[in-house]
C-alpha cells in the first residue's frame, strides 16, 4: 500500500490545521508568526535529520508505505511531512497550556506555595 504513511500525516495534518483555525491557537492566531516558527522548526530537523544521515545514525530503509520520492538520499518525502506535524503538534500544544495556564503560571510558583506543605 504504498502512500499510506503520507496519506495518514496528510490527514493528521489537516486536522490539526482545522483544529488549530478553529481555536484560533497559533496559526489562527497570528498566521505569519506561525508561518516564520513552522519553517525554521521544520528547516531545523531537516538539518538534524542530514547531519545523522550523514554520520550514519539515520537511514531510510525501504518501506512498502513510502511513495519512493527522497529529499535527498536517506530523507524520504514522507520526513517532511512528519515534522510538519511535529512543529505544527509543538506550537498548538504551547499555546494550548499558555491559554489554559495563563503567561508564567506553569513555570513559577507563587513565594508562599514553594516549600512544603507549611509553606517553607
Amino acid at each position: 500500500m504504498t502512500g499510506l504513511y503520507l496519506a495518514g500525516l496528510l490527514v493528521a495534518i489537516a486536522g490539526l490545521v482545522v483544529l488549530d483555525l478553529r481555536l484560533k491557537l497559533f496559526l489562527g492566531a497570528a498566521p505569519i508568526r506561525a508561518a516564520v516558527v513552522l519553517v525554521v522548526g521544520v528547516a531545523g530537523f531537516l538539518l538534524w535529520d542530514a547531519a545523522g544521515v550523514g554520520l550514519g545514525v539515520f537511514f531510510e530503509g525501504r518501506q512498502h508505505l513510502l511513495v519512493g520520492i527522497d529529499l535527498a538520499p536517506q530523507i524520504p518525502i514522507e520526513e517532511l511531512f512528519f515534522l510538519i506535524l511535529l512543529c505544527l503538534s509543538a506550537m498548538d500544544g504551547f499555546a494550548l497550556a499558555h491559554r489554559l495556564l495563563g503567561p508564567g503560571r506553569a513555570a513559577v510558583l507563587p513565594a508562599g506555595e514553594q516549600g512544603g506543605r507549611d509553606g517553607s
